[in-house]
């Protein structure tokens, strides 16, 4: 992975209060983790930072859309998001990032590079399980959707099919006491 000079934060000239930076996303920034499962993204991000005397606290947010390929269909559609992630960045003998919203930072470091934070912040955001909105309230038309539909099995929603008779013996154990 290529280093993004564009992400990072030069805290050693920073007065002490808060500093707002805002970053624009797009796919360039994708390419650099060679993550492509996103076909575009439009991701605004916006980094409030707190420097204090001996720490400095983070808070990133991240809203947008990112376009994505349903998971039942195939078909792209914009995706919404909308993170947040606080990081504390201390200062110790090494770096150590083991803990997920404490950073440590070795003293005498002067920057901070948040390019792999965004990037985390975007691609959590993103749901595990993609549907285009279309599919949920069924007004999307698709070949692969009609498809689905004609292989799925029947009689699954008929409430008139008969139970087996051995559950109905298992449901009175449940119900003799």
């Amino acid at each position: 992975m290529k280093k993004l000079k564009a992400y990072d934060i030069q805290f050693i000239g920073l007065k002490q209060g808060r500093h707002s930076f805002e970053y624009e996303i797009n796919n360039s920034f994708f390419e650099h983790f060679d993550f492509d499962e996103f076909n575009d993204s439009d991701v605004n991000i916006k980094v409030d930072l707190d420097k204090k005397s001996t720490l400095l606290e983070l808070e990133l947010s991240a809203k947008g859309a990112v376009n994505v390929n349903c998971d039942l269909t195939n078909e792209p559609y914009d995706q919404p998001i909308e993170n947040k992630l606080f990081l504390v960045v201390k200062f110790g003998d090494e770096y150590y990032d083991d803990f997920e919203e404490i950073l440590v930072l070795p003293h005498g470091s002067h920057e901070l590079d948040l390019a792999q934070y965004i990037y985390e912040l975007i691609v959590l955001a993103v749901p595990t399980k993609r549907v285009h909105p279309g599919v949920e309230d069924g007004t999307l038309k698709s070949e692969m959707l009609d498809k689905l539909h004609e292989l799925s099995p029947k009689g699954i929603d008929d409430k008139t099919d008969e139970i087996d008779p051995r559950w109905n013996t298992l449901k009175k154990l449940l119900t003799d006491k």
